[in-house]
């Protein structure tokens, strides 16, 4: 199930590009709970197969990690994966500059700029996982494979 064409963010515009089926979720976030483990109950999703999207930096070169929402991101694993000496969370007044979306809505899938993607490994033997559509309120179900596809991903251990 797609969303009408009139509200469907770029995420799901590139989703349907490369012709990856998907299942859009909208949840209510006028309570300002937009965090992972609230998002998942809100859809009706196991929280270990929704997964929330993190954006960090080296210098000027930025990277994106995609881990389940009730985990903590491992920045040295994130670093070495990264082929990095080390690596910090890109401050949240920067990401809507970064990458066009916002904090509660920033997928992994249609950013201003693409950047180094990595998913935890978890996330591979999954049947499906969710991310964000692209703005707050929308999560889209799909394939880890498709995920891995659209933003041009690979897999890794991510989490502490």
């Amino acid at each position: 199930m797609s969303a009408p064409k009139a509200s469907k963010t770029n995420a799901m515009r590139k989703l349907d590009d490369l012709g990856i089926a998907y299942e859009v979720f909208s949840y209510d976030n006028e309570d300002g709970q937009i965090h992972g483990t609230a998002v998942a109950e809100k859809v009706g999703l196991s929280p270990e197969t929704v997964f929330k999207t993190l954006v960090a930096h080296s210098g000027p070169n930025g990277f994106v990690f995609v881990i389940p929402v009730g985990e903590e991101l491992d920045l040295k694993k994130a670093a070495r994966t990264a082929g990095e000496k080390k690596i910090e969370m890109l401050p949240l007044k920067e990401l809507q500059k970064w990458t066009g979306y916002v904090r509660g809505g920033c997928s992994p899938i249609g950013m201003k700029k693409h950047f180094p993607t990595f998913i935890h490994a978890g996330g591979e033997a999954l049947e499906h996982m969710a991310v964000s559509a692209g703005k707050i309120g929308l999560q889209m179900k799909l394939a880890p494979r498709g995920l891995a596809e659209a933003a041009q991903a690979s897999f890794a251990d991510l989490i502490k």
